[in-house]
């Protein structure tokens, strides 16, 4: 912006510059003024050979070759004089005046500045040819100071940078040793997990300038710029050392190279690559510019970028625990008006598997909750429905739907409840619902107690057990098959696939890992399966006998709690969304009148 004013000022002074010398040249090429009676005189003496005129301005020429200029009020009366006394006549327009010459020349040049501006800004974004060494973009971030206090649920991540942040604070420390700094940190996880707010978290707490880009910025159709731009951002970041370097999403450049340089976007990108692999070489660690970069994509990361000395550490942000999501939800809890009587533990064992970005769109939206009903405080039935929003969709109320379409809706939600709760390594029904939510139907909430990083083979098997409840309620009642399992189907398929291919948890093929990989080393795809059409055959067979075995067994719990499965279903219908609590009072319900049928069983025998 500053350049651009100082070009501004520059046209503005050249425009000054040129009306300047335009009027002196006017005043250098104009004769001498005459008196307009003078000049009449002399014409009608014959003693002047042409004249000039310009709007009212007159100019001539004596019969001695002198020069003259004058002033004719009236042109009209003039001009017949002037033919009567044989006197050479030319003419052209009145000379504009200063200002209006000054626009002229000040516009167009104010267009062309206009002009300049606009290609400046494109070329900025769009790195064109035209301007491939200049990226004043590179400039320290400049925001509110993010430190390690305003990152939570990450700790283990958070001790292991502690050290980076101390070799930047104190760097004598650690040269003294002959330590040297790690030159890059790769920072690996699922999205929202808090990668970018980790490495602001760096630089916050080092008090160090922050450089920060996506790893989209350095790739354009130009071949060339995206290693143009590596190099300034190198080149900047020593003039400000110490400094940070943050890129995020680097796999947008730091795929693995295929050898293969046959398209110009390709080629452009690994010439990126190597232009960050020998920057991120040739500047020592004494210089205290560290390269943090961030991905979701570890697996297509070129592994010359992951070697030593470019990036030394590799730290896995995991989603957060029990614990970690507790702390995360206080952190943004602090930010709106909250009721104190929530318990914000039994809110985070509740969400399993939430990402620090997911845990705080639940709080912006339980805050939304509560705004739209008119609240002062955020209650906790705010974040149970804000939570239901996000695991299962918005509910589409407005949606018609038919009475037996609902019935089987409710059946078949029925079912994977019942399947779920009979087996013993399962995840506690949360909630059921028949009320359309996003693209579903109806759909019931299994959430896990505690954290798993483990399965069990039993617990999978259970799973698809349950997945396929649903289709077997409805082929139980109605006899007839519906669309509304066909994402059961591909779950439980997936699963089944993934213990015999991949988990090894196969009795009769055992614990051989079948899984296809797409990629070789170095990129080099293969088109041969690892495994012989045989073993292939073996594969499908075991897969639908797993889905088979399941699938009998789904049908035997539903057979022997045939009435709890109409009960069920009837609740449901009538209520339309119910909690463990709910679900638990009606099979409580059935469980009491099914004693009482054995009772009465029991005394007939």
């Amino acid at each position: 912006m500053k350049n651009q004013i100082q070009l501004g000022l520059l046209i503005l002074t050249i425009a000054c510059f040129v009306l300047l010398g335009y009027n002196v040249y006017l005043r250098e090429t104009t004769p001498p003024e005459q008196a307009y009676t003078e000049f009449i005189a002399a014409m009608q003496q014959g003693e002047i050979t042409s004249v000039h005129l310009r709007g009212s301005q007159v100019t001539g020429e004596y019969v001695s070759g002198k020069k003259f200029s004058s002033y004719a009020p009236d042109i009209t009366s003039l001009l017949p004089q002037l033919l009567e006394n044989n006197i050479h006549i030319s003419a052209e327009p009145e000379a504009e005046k200063g200002l209006v010459t000054f626009f002229k020349v000040l516009l167009p040049m104010s267009m062309l500045y206009g002009a300049w501006l606009v290609f400046n800004r494109k070329s900025m974004g769009n790195s064109s040819s035209f301007n491939l060494g200049q990226h004043s973009r590179f400039t320290p971030v400049k925001s509110d100071r993010v430190t390690f206090r305003d990152v939570a649920g990450i700790s283990e991540a958070k001790a292991e940078l502690l050290e980076i942040v101390e070799f930047l604070k104190q760097p004598e420390k650690y040269s003294q040793l002959g330590a040297k700094l790690p030159k890059g940190v790769l920072l690996q996880g699922a999205p929202g997990t808090g990668k970018t707010l980790l490495a602001k978290a760096i630089a916050g707490e080092a008090a160090v300038s922050f450089f920060s880009l996506g790893g989209s910025d350095f790739v354009e159709m130009f071949v060339g710029v995206g290693a143009s731009r590596v190099r300034d951002l190198f080149a900047e970041a020593k003039r400000s050392a110490p400094c940070i370097i943050f890129i995020d999403e680097i796999d947008a450049i730091g795929g693995k190279r295929s050898g293969n340089s046959a398209s110009g976007g390709n080629d452009e990108r690994e010439q990126t690559l190597n232009a960050l692999l020998v920057e991120m070489d040739g500047f020592s660690s004494d210089k205290a510019v560290i390269v943090v970069a961030a991905t979701n994509r570890p697996d297509i990361l070129d592994p010359a970028l992951l070697r030593p000395g470019r990036f030394d550490r590799q730290i896995t942000i995991a989603l957060p625990d029990v614990k970690g999501r507790a702390k995360i939800l206080e952190v943004h809890a602090q930010q709106i008006a909250i009721d104190k009587s929530i318990d914000l533990g039994a809110i985070a064992r509740s969400i399993p598997g939430f990402s620090g970005a997911e845990i705080a769109n639940l709080v912006n939206e339980a805050a939304l909750m509560a705004g739209r009903n008119n609240k002062k405080k955020v209650e906790l039935i705010d974040f149970e429905e804000a939570k239901d929003k996000i695991i299962m969709g918005l509910e589409r109320k407005s949606i018609v739907v038919s009475e037996k379409n609902r019935r089987v809706t409710a059946y078949h939600e029925a079912g994977h409840a019942i399947v779920g709760m009979m087996l013993d390594e399962t995840d506690p029904l949360h909630k059921i619902t028949i009320i359309p939510r996003g693209r579903a139907m109806g759909i019931t909430q299994h959430l896990p107690i505690v954290d798993q990083h483990a399965y069990s083979r039993e617990y999978l098997v259970n799973r698809i057990k349950t997945l396929l409840g649903g289709r077997v309620a409805e082929t139980l009642v109605f006899n007839r098959l519906t669309t509304g399992a066909s994402n059961d189907i591909t779950m439980a398929t997936e699963i089944a696939t993934r213990l015999v291919c991949e988990w090894g948890m196969s009795a009769s093929i055992g614990p051989i890992s079948y899984r296809q990989e797409n990629e070789s080393f170095l990129n080099q795809s293969s088109n041969s399966k690892p495994y012989s059409e045989v073993t292939a055959e073996k594969i499908d067979s075991e897969i639908t006998s797993v889905i088979s075995e399941c699938y009998d067994e789904s049908e035997k719990i539903l057979r022997k709690h045939n009435k709890f499965l109409h009960k069920f279903a009837e609740a449901l219908l009538i209520n339309e969304t119910m909690d463990a609590e709910e679900v638990d009072i009606v099979y409580r319900s059935y469980i009491r009148e099914r004693k009482v049928e054995l009772q009465l069983s029991g005394k007939k025998s």
